[in-house]
């Protein structure tokens, strides 16, 4: 939701945002008492520019919902950005992805270092998540973490906000080489992360993650792997060691033209619990939900989705996308409704997802969507109703 504070740098040093969203579901084809929701946030930020490339950039936000009512009150993007030549120094509370998307993807404090050595870009950084709010770091890498994502928070005393409030307390790390050949078509990259828990899980991990793109005028190709190795200590007194795999591969086809169309073809395998035990269910620090409908945490899943974006106009564009949801093993993803715990299908089945958006110059920015994920297309829950929802979120400047 808070991504568009970007939108309005360039045009203001200071401004207010309204980012509302609505929206309705259920299951089943019936249109009575679908479940309706209701919420927004209020977002100041203000921007102090330091010469041509460094910035001081501070954010917060207000966010309440409708029903049941809650609000929250949260520091966002607050970063400071100091750039030298091709390098630049960044510290504060930064946006963050891995390559791949599905590892650590948010708002993480710490600092980064971006530099150049002999023509490859090279990053390095260090970051904590205790001072996130839990719901916007979304950790739940443990059932217990899960179970506190979903506590009421609590601000009638320190100690009650303090263990209702913050998220898990894990430390991360990053190594990150990124080089161009083939005078530029071929792009290469190597990451290493490291997630360390400061909590008493003691749960720890690292990540291997290895891609490369090779891109042309009218046709991008990707491809990428990870190695994930885990160290659990969780009620024993040894470390026991795990490791677990994750891969994808796309292909996207430009059209000619001036107008932007584009078409994917995308694949997302994650590692499910193998009988042999070599391998685990893959575990991400953040997570990440799998799917406009389904909104699934990619541990155990495989995804296969098809993607047309087209742009008629210049403040108009349209986007479709079609997923199918897979199973890596038949223990991990037991998720009510779609399945229960004694499906023996693999397939869960298809989503269907179509959104128009609309965003001006002016700063106004609306987005409709609406889609259908269809358990009868699959053999996980084929007698299960099919799930639907329609969207509409609407961002503005107040100031």
């Amino acid at each position: 939701m808070f991504f568009v504070c970007g939108i309005f740098l360039a045009a203001q040093d200071f401004g207010i945002l309204a980012d509302q969203s609505a929206d309705a579901g259920a299951h089943g084809v019936s249109l009575e008492d679908p479940d309706i929701n209701y919420s927004g946030s209020i977002i100041p930020y203000i921007t102090f520019y330091m010469g041509e490339k460094s910035y001081l950039l501070l954010s917060a936000g207000f966010t309440y919902q409708v029903d049941p009512f809650f609000y929250v009150p949260e520091i966002l993007q607050t970063e400071l950005s100091i750039g030298f030549g091709p390098n630049e120094i960044k510290l504060g509370r930064m946006q963050y992805s891995d390559p791949f998307g599905i590892i650590a993807n948010g708002y993480f404090d710490g600092g980064m270092l971006a530099f150049d050595v002999n023509s490859a870009s090279v990053r390095i950084g260090g970051w904590y998540t205790g001072y996130l709010f839990k719901t916007r770091a979304n950790i739940a890498m443990t059932d217990n973490e899960l179970l506190y994502l979903g506590e009421e928070v609590k601000f009638n005393s320190w100690e009650n906000l303090e263990n209702t409030y913050f998220a898990p307390r894990r430390v991360l790390s990053l190594l990150g080489w990124e080089k161009f050949y083939l005078g530029g078509a071929l792009n290469m990259k190597f990451t290493a992360l490291g997630q360390f828990d400061l909590t008493e899980a003691n749960l720890h991990s690292q990540y291997i993650i290895a891609e490369m793109a090779l891109e042309s005028k009218h046709v991008v190709f990707d491809l990428g792997g990870c190695y994930e190795l885990i160290q659990d200590s969780t009620g024993l007194e040894f470390q026991e060691m795990k490791q677990a795999l994750a891969a994808r591969i796309g292909l996207t086809f430009i059209f000619p033209g001036s107008r932007e169309r584009r078409f994917s073809l995308r694949g997302l395998f994650t590692s499910g619990a193998f009988e042999n035990g070599l391998f685990v269910p893959f575990m991400p620090l953040t997570t990440v939900p799998q799917g406009n409908l389904l909104n699934a945490k990619i541990s155990g899943l495989s995804v296969l989705s098809l993607n047309y974006l087209a742009r008629p106009g210049n403040s108009f564009s349209v986007n479709w996308n079609a997923s199918y949801f897979v199973r890596s093993d038949l223990g991990t993803y037991t998720q009510y409704p779609v399945i229960g715990i004694n499906s023996d299908g693999y397939f869960l089945g298809p989503e269907f997802y179509l959104m128009l958006m609309w965003n001006t110059q002016s700063g106004f920015k609306m987005n409709l969507g609406g889609g259908v994920f269809v358990p009868a297309l699959g053999d996980a829950a084929p007698n299960a109703d099919i799930l639907w929802r329609a969207e509409i979120s609407l961002v503005f400047s107040l100031l």
